[in-house]
C-alpha cells in the first residue's frame, strides 16, 4: 500500500538556485578559470540588473553550458553529476514520487542499482523527499547532483509515461461518440489530444490529412514524418472546423487557403501555434506548427555551436552596428539562432525591433512587427517604419528582394546593428547573393560583419548508442583523407556510433536535432574579394586558410565525438 503524499512535512523551497548562492557560484567560475574576472562581472552585473540568478544569467548570455556549470557545483558539493536527459528512465521509477513533489522540490527519481534507489536533485539540502522515498520503497537512497533546466525538462516523461497511448484515447473519444446521442466527436477534446500529445513527442508540426476512406494524422519529429493516428473521415470536417475556431478563422470558408495562430497554455509550458489550411482534392488539409516558450530558451551552444564559432559571433553582436546574416535552407534554424543571439542582446538599456513573417516566438521588451500583405505591410515598409522608431537593433526576419535588402544594408551603415536571414546553400554564397540584389560590392563587405551557414542533424539516441567499426578505405569514399587524419587519426579502422532503436526513439536511433555550423567572418582579405566580385567559390576558400570551419567539418567532428552519424551530415551537408 503507498504511503499517502507527505506534503504537509516538507520544507519551503531554500533560497538558492541549483544548490549555491551567487557569491559562491562566482568564487568557483573564478576558481576554476572558466570564465575571466571581466566576464564574471559583467554578468553578475547584468544579473542584478535583471533580477535574476547569476546561474541563469550564465546561460542567457552563452558564456558557459548547462551541463558544465552543473558538473562544477557537483563537484563543489561532492556529489556525483547526472544529466538525466542523456539517460532511459523506465516508467517504474515514476510512481515513486508523484509529478507534483518532484515539480516543486525539483528533483527526479531516476534508476536503482545494488545500492538503492537513485535520486537527482537540483537542491540537495532538501532531505524530508529522500527520506520520503527511502520509506516508501524500503530501500537506501543515492542522492546525485541534475541542474534544475535538466530536471525540468525531464519531467515531461511523467504526461508520456502514465498517460494511455495517444491512439487509444482518440479512440476512446470517437467510441464514445458513436454511442452518444448527438452522434458527434467532441473534436474540442481530440484537438486538445493532438497538440498535448504531439508537444510530449517533442514534434515541430501536426499534419491532418483528408484521404479517400480516412484521415491520417502525421507528426514530424526531429525533422522526420511519422503516421501516428488514422481518424475516422467522417469526424475531419468536426475537427477542423474546431481548429479554425480556436486560430479565429472563417468556419464557413472550404475553398480558400486561411492562416491562423492560437495560443495553449499546457501545465509545463506556453505553445503558440501556427495554423495553415490549404483546400485539397478530398477536403481541408490543416498543418499546425508548434512554436514552444522552452525553445526560446536555447543558447547558441545548446544549438551546437562550438566554443570557436561562439567566440567569433560574440565578438560580431558586441558591435554596434553592421550587419549578421544567418542562412541556410527552409528548416535548417536559421531563426532560432537568431533569435538566440536576440535573447542575449534584449537588455533594457538598447530599443530592439523586428519584422517578421510569421512572428515566430513573442519576447517581452522587443517591438515585434508581423508581415501583413493584406495591409500592404511588406518587410520594406516594415524595416522603414521601424527605421523612425529610434532602433539599437534591428531583426528583419528574411531578406526577399532587392528593396529590403537595400534598406537593411543602409541601415546597418547608419549606427544600427541588423540581424537577418537568408536563403543560400552555404555562408560563402552569401556574399555574391546580396550583389546579385544590386547591391554595391563596397557597400557589402563594410557592412556585413559575419555570415553563418547551418543545418540540423538528428542526434543519436543516448539509450540505445552502439559503437562499430568501419574500415578507413570506406569511410574516405566520403571524406576527404586530411579530414580522416583530423578527426580519426591515422588507424585501419575507425570507430563510429549509430543507435541501434529502442523504445525510446521509436525504434529510430535518433533523439533531437542539433546545428552544424560554419561562421565567415568579413575579414579585411575577404572584403578585398568581394570588392573584386569573385565566386563564392573562391570566397570559401580563402575563408577556410583564414580558419573557417565549414559545416561538414563541424559535421564530422560531431561524429567523431558520437553526436550524430556519418550519414545524417552526409544527407543535410552534401544536398
Amino acid at each position: 500500500m503507498p504511503l499517502a503524499t507527505p506534503t504537509d512535512e516538507l520544507p519551503r523551497k531554500i533560497e538558492r538556485y541549483n544548490g549555491v548562492d551567487d557569491q559562491t557560484l562566482y568564487r568557483l567560475l573564478l576558481e576554476n578559470g572558466s570564465l575571466s574576472e571581466k566576464q564574471l562581472q559583467d554578468a553578475d552585473s547584468a544579473a542584478k540588473t535583471n533580477k535574476q540568478p547569476l546561474y541563469e544569467t550564465l546561460l542567457r548570455q552563452d558564456l558557459i553550458a548547462d551541463e558544465n556549470l552543473g558538473k562544477l557545483i557537483a563537484d563543489h558539493l561532492k556529489l556525483p553529476f547526472v544529466v538525466l536527459s542523456k539517460i532511459s528512465i523506465p516508467d517504474e521509477f515514476l510512481h515513486i514520487i508523484p509529478e507534483s513533489l518532484a515539480k516543486r522540490h525539483s528533483l527526479m527519481v531516476f534508476g536503482r542499482d545494488e545500492r538503492g534507489i537513485k535520486i537527482a536533485l537540483s537542491n540537495p539540502e532538501i532531505q524530508i523527499p529522500v527520506t520520503f522515498i527511502a520509506k516508501k520503497t524500503g530501500e537506501s537512497v543515492q542522492i546525485y547532483f541534475a541542474t534544475r533546466k535538466d530536471i525540468e525538462e525531464t519531467l515531461s516523461l511523467y504526461k508520456k509515461g502514465l498517460q494511455k497511448t495517444f491512439s487509444e484515447l482518440v479512440s476512446d473519444q470517437i467510441r464514445l461518440s458513436k454511442t452518444s446521442l448527438q452522434k458527434e466527436v467532441p473534436a474540442s477534446k481530440v484537438v486538445d489530444l493532438f497538440i498535448e500529445y504531439a508537444y510530449t513527442s517533442k514534434a515541430s508540426d501536426i499534419h491532418i490529412e483528408p484521404q479517400e476512406l480516412d484521415t491520417v494524422v502525421r507528426f514530424r519529429i526531429d525533422g522526420v514524418m511519422h503516421d501516428v493516428l488514422h481518424v475516422p473521415k467522417t469526424f475531419h470536417a468536426q475537427i477542423v472546423s474546431r481548429i479554425k475556431v480556436l486560430a479565429k478563422l472563417k468556419t464557413d470558408e472550404h475553398f480558400s487557403a486561411q492562416d491562423g495562430k492560437l495560443q495553449v497554455r499546457l501545465e509545463e509550458d506556453d505553445i503558440d501555434i501556427r495554423v495553415s489550411i490549404v483546400p485539397v482534392i478530398k477536403g481541408e488539409n490543416v498543418v499546425m506548427r508548434l512554436l514552444s516558450s522552452k525553445s526560446r530558451q536555447f543558447s547558441l551552444l545548446d544549438l551546437g555551436m562550438s566554443e570557436r564559432d561562439l567566440e567569433k559571433v560574440r565578438h560580431s553582436y558586441t558591435r554596434s552596428f553592421g550587419m549578421i546574416l544567418s542562412t541556410g535552407p527552409t528548416g535548417s534554424g536559421k531563426t532560432t539562432s537568431i533569435y538566440a543571439i536576440l535573447k542575449i542582446l534584449n537588455v533594457r538599456e538598447r530599443n530592439i525591433s523586428t519584422i517578421e513573417n510569421p512572428v515566430e516566438y513573442d519576447i517581452d521588451g522587443i517591438g515585434q512587427i508581423q508581415v501583413n500583405p493584406k495591409t500592404n505591410l511588406t518587410f520594406a515598409d516594415g524595416l522603414r517604419s521601424i527605421l523612425r522608431q529610434d532602433p539599437d537593433i534591428i531583426f528583419v526576419g528574411e531578406i526577399r528582394d532587392n528593396e529590403t535588402a537595400d534598406i537593411a544594408i543602409n541601415s546597418a551603415m547608419t549606427g544600427h546593428l541588423v540581424l537577418s536571414t537568408l536563403h543560400t546553400s552555404n555562408a560563402a554564397t552569401t556574399l555574391p547573393r546580396l550583389i546579385d540584389m544590386h547591391i554595391e560590392p563596397f557597400l557589402v563587405s563594410s557592412t556585413v560583419n559575419l555570415v553563418i551557414g547551418q543545418r540540423l542533424v538528428r542526434k543519436i539516441c543516448e539509450k540505445c548508442k552502439v559503437s562499430f567499426a568501419m574500415p578507413r578505405e570506406e569511410l574516405r569514399s566520403h571524406v576527404d583523407i586530411a579530414l580522416i587524419e583530423k578527426y580519426f587519426g591515422s588507424e585501419a579502422e575507425i570507430r563510429l556510433y549509430h543507435g541501434k532503436g529502442c523504445s525510446v526513439c521509436n525504434q529510430t536511433g535518433y533523439v533531437g536535432r542539433i546545428g552544424v555550423f560554419e561562421v565567415l567572418v568579413i575579414s579585411p582579405a575577404i572584403s578585398l574579394l568581394i570588392n573584386q566580385k569573385v565566386s563564392a567559390d573562391v570566397i570559401a576558400q580563402k575563408a577556410a586558410q583564414e580558419g573557417m570551419t565549414t559545416m561538414f567539418e563541424d559535421g564530422i567532428d560531431k561524429v567523431q565525438r558520437g553526436i550524430t552519424t556519418l550519414e545524417e551530415v552526409l544527407r543535410a551537408t552534401k544536398t
